[in-house]
């Protein structure tokens, strides 16, 4: 089964608000060394794969390219990333290469640097086409950038394009959310990602919410119950205008879903390197499923070559995640695959589970498929944990 790759970049031009990622502004005279190990790693992929036990495939479906900015490099630095890739990796001709960016960063040299690696997909972090929404969490880009930006790439031939928004920012409203999201479909764009604000302590907003402060516009973030009413809107909305929702966060035009993404909620294998990168191939081990494995977080300790991390994929574990990957698909689950997968024994100890849920009316079952209703996809994490917490873990698979 052909391999996507992810590459993080985790460099920014500035660190947003809200972000939890492991990425930060740092100075350039980083960025050589970090993709000096990133190809490294690379050249290195069959060697890696096997110490961490996993299969190796020499085939590639789809790159990704994500931070971070991954468009803060120069474009020779982006360009030895993807010779890199080319030089380990048979890339089929029709796969599918994405890169992140932010809005702002694609002047026409940087352009021009894409085509040269094959870059067909674009993803622009906009966040909010409301200027003074995305100013309040750091965001550097106006909306005019945006269109800017949009038109410059559809001019080189690049079309394939996301719109990242985020639902619950500070200052945001019913009003501004509705503008956002017609501004989103003015662009016609093909694909577009809307994820609720997180509120946790990996970011700096989120921290502030949670201890009840007001730096970072903290006491102007929308409650949880409207923000979930932008999200609810933005479903709706999007569906009427043919964007339909296919993933609990992304929407697409028929045929613009992402291949890449599919990967991971599908489980199909994928290798990841840079920085907070996670891969997941295939066991070599009949006493597990696939392996897990992630490298560090830390940028230093990274470019230091601190080795990645495994975690082998049990029977019932690969289970689970069947169910909480494959149910952030609006197709659902299909338990047919799931009892050819892993036995008649399996699915019927979550069978309460999912009875449960369908009372709760946060799962639909029709036919053979199960899939989460639109109140579900609100509480997906709720949803999730039943199936963790359901049994299937008793080693009666």
């Amino acid at each position: 089964m052909a391999l996507g790759i992810y590459i993080s970049v985790p460099f920014c031009r500035t660190k947003c608000s809200y972000c939890n990622f492991a990425s930060d502004v740092f100075s350039r005279v980083v960025f050589e060394r970090y993709v000096d190990r990133v190809c490294a790693d690379i050249a290195s992929a069959p060697r890696i794969a096997q110490e961490m036990g996993g299969q190796f495939d020499h085939e590639v479906d789809s790159i990704y390219l994500g931070g971070g900015t991954p468009t803060v490099l120069e474009a020779a630095q982006l360009e030895r990333i993807f010779a890199a890739v080319r030089a380990q990796f048979a890339v089929q001709p029709d796969a599918e290469v994405t890169v992140e960016c932010a809005p702002g960063t694609l002047a026409p040299a940087v352009i021009d640097g894409l085509l040269r690696c094959g870059v067909d997909r674009v993803s622009l972090g906009v966040q909010s086409f409301i200027d003074g929404e995305a100013a309040a969490v750091g965001r550097l880009h106006k909306r005019a950038t945006v269109l800017e930006d949009i038109a410059r790439l559809r001019a080189a031939g690049i079309t394939n394009i996301n719109i990242d928004l985020i639902a619950g920012l500070p200052h945001q409203t019913a009003e501004s959310w509705q503008e956002s999201l017609e501004e989103t479909l003015a662009t016609a764009a093909p694909h577009v990602s809307v994820y609720m604000l997180e509120v946790d302590e990996d970011s700096r907003l989120g921290r502030e919410l949670i201890a009840g402060g007001t730096r970072y516009h903290a006491h102007f973030v929308p409650d949880e119950d409207v923000t979930a009413d932008f999200y609810v809107t933005a479903c709706d909305r999007l569906a009427a205008r043919g964007v339909a929702q296919y993933e609990i966060s992304n929407f697409a035009r028929p045929g613009f879903e992402s291949r890449h993404n599919l990967k991971y909620w599908t489980r199909q294998p994928y290798l990841g390197f840079g920085v907070d990168a996670h891969s997941m191939l295939r066991s070599v081990s009949p006493e597990a499923e696939a392996v897990r494995f992630a490298t560090s977080d830390v940028l230093e300790k990274y470019v230091a070559g601190s080795p990645s991390q495994n975690t082998m994929v049990s029977r019932t574990a690969a289970l689970e995640e069947s169910f909480f990957l494959g149910l952030r698909l609006n197709r659902g689950v299909d338990l047919c695959e799931v009892t050819a997968d892993f036995g008649e024994r399996a699915l019927n100890n979550l069978r309460p589970a999912i009875a449960e849920l369908v009372e709760s009316e946060l799962m639909r079952h029709s036919g053979d498929c199960i899939r989460l209703t639109p109140r579900g996809r609100l509480l997906s994490n709720e949803v999730f944990q039943s199936f963790l917490a359901s049994g299937v873990g008793n080693g009666s698979m």
